[in-house]
């Protein structure tokens, strides 16, 4: 049977089911083969490995995740396509389709129900742009770090984002917040030409492979997150300006300064200039003095 990533039998599945794309659910679908397959092929998957995929649309990537693992689990938000999976997968015995909002399921339990008998679990998927975030957020955060790697295409820009340094104008919280859990290697760029119907930009295929341990040891997590936030509020200021109008509840100049002083920081310099260490001495410094955090 031809793959389903061709332009010719994706027109001929959707025209069967009378399949509309929703806007708002940010469906563009792959139509080259030779791009999933090597979307499939970084994951470096074998029989004896699980991969959790989201928003599988007509399942062009799914079916080459199933040629390669062992078990295929795709999370599916969109009732309208259930039907079209069906057929499209109905070869592939090792693929389950579970309808379901990503960022609204428990992801724990579906790891341990489908995946316990998997060597390494891994997340490969084309991640709808509007939501990109806050689902890789989610995948980092509630999975206690179970996934060997995430393989996942997104809008370039935020792409870039994700693998910028320090010192770089891509860096930011975000950045941070994504190397906190994984090394990230941007793969290769895909061409808004192989999709239907084309979005406004182009993507990139990147690859975070999860360490061990989060890459720094901070106290208090949600501390880290607001030390963070609180100095990208204005990239063009310096971060003394960001943390003393942004973080402290009172005192914000005067706890600055000190905490710089303490540190050996230099806290004229920008945000983007401070590497994820450095992020970390200063959440643990403000948890030792209790200063006072808004």
């Amino acid at each position: 049977m031809k793959e389903i990533a061709t332009k010719s039998r994706t027109k001929v599945l959707l025209e069967k089911y009378g399949f509309s794309f929703k806007k708002s659910l940010g469906q563009n679908f792959l139509i080259d083969p030779n791009t999933l397959n090597r979307i499939a092929e970084s994951a470096d998957l074998t029989p004896q490995s699980g991969v959790l995929e989201i928003g599988p649309g007509i399942g062009a990537l799914t079916e080459q995740l199933a040629k390669r693992a062992g078990k295929v689990v795709a999370i599916e938000i969109d009732q309208r396509l259930l039907p079209i999976l069906r057929e499209s997968l109905q070869e592939y015995k090792n693929v389950e389709v579970i309808h379901g909002d990503v960022l609204a399921v428990e992801l724990a339990p579906i790891l341990a129900q489908h995946f316990a008998d998997c060597s390494d679990i891994h997340v490969v998927a084309n991640l709808p742009y509007y939501i990109t975030t806050p689902i890789l957020m989610k995948l980092l955060e509630e999975t206690n770090q179970q996934f060997t790697s995430i393989v996942v295409m997104m809008q370039k820009e935020v792409a870039e984002r994700l693998a910028a340094a320090p010192g770089s104008k891509a860096y930011g919280s975000l950045s941070i917040a994504c190397q906190y859990y994984a090394d990230v290697e941007k793969l290769f760029t895909v061409s808004r030409k192989v999709f239907v119907p084309a979005p406004n930009v182009d993507s990139i295929v990147i690859r975070l492979k999860l360490l061990p341990e989060p890459r720094v040891q901070v106290c208090d997590h949600e501390l880290f997150q607001k030390v963070i936030r609180a100095a990208f509020t204005q990239r063009r200021k310096m971060i003394s300006n960001n943390l003393s109008m942004n973080l402290f509840a009172k005192d914000g100049k005067v706890w600055t300064q000190r905490l710089g002083s303490e540190l050996d920081l230099d806290m004229k310099r920008r945000a983007e200039t401070f590497s994820i260490t450095e992020f970390a001495e200063m959440t643990n410094w403000l948890l030792e003095t209790e200063a006072p955090i808004k």
